[in-house]
C-alpha cells in the first residue's frame, strides 16, 4: 500500500529550474525538503500530496481537510493540521 499526505508549501527552492524546483513542505511541524517537479503550479501556501519526497498534486484546502480527516479515522494520525480544523 501506498500512502500519499498532504503538507503546505512554505518555502521554494529552484524556482527557474522544472527539474530540481523543489521546497520544503509542513506536516504538522515536520518540515520535510520534497521534489516539486511534477506540480509546476505548486507555490508558496500551496497543500500539496506528498509521497517519496515527490510533490504528486497540488490539493485546494478542503481536499487536504478531507484527506487528513481520512487518516485520522483510519487511526493513521492523532490529529488534523491546526490551521486546516474545521471551526
Amino acid at each position: 500500500m501506498c500512502l500519499a499526505i498532504p503538507g503546505k508549501v512554505v518555502e521554494l527552492k529552484n524556482e527557474d529550474d522544472e527539474v530540481a524546483r523543489c521546497g520544503t513542505v509542513d506536516f504538522q511541524g515536520n518540515r520535510v525538503e520534497v521534489s516539486l517537479a511534477l506540480v509546476p503550479d505548486a507555490k508558496l501556501g500551496s497543500w500539496v500530496l506528498v509521497h517519496a519526497g515527490y510533490a504528486l498534486e497540488r490539493l485546494d484546502e478542503k481536499d487536504a481537510l478531507e484527506t487528513w480527516e481520512w487518516l485520522k479515522e483510519a487511526k493513521i494520525v492523532d490529529e488534523i493540521p491546526e490551521e486546516l480544523s474545521p471551526s
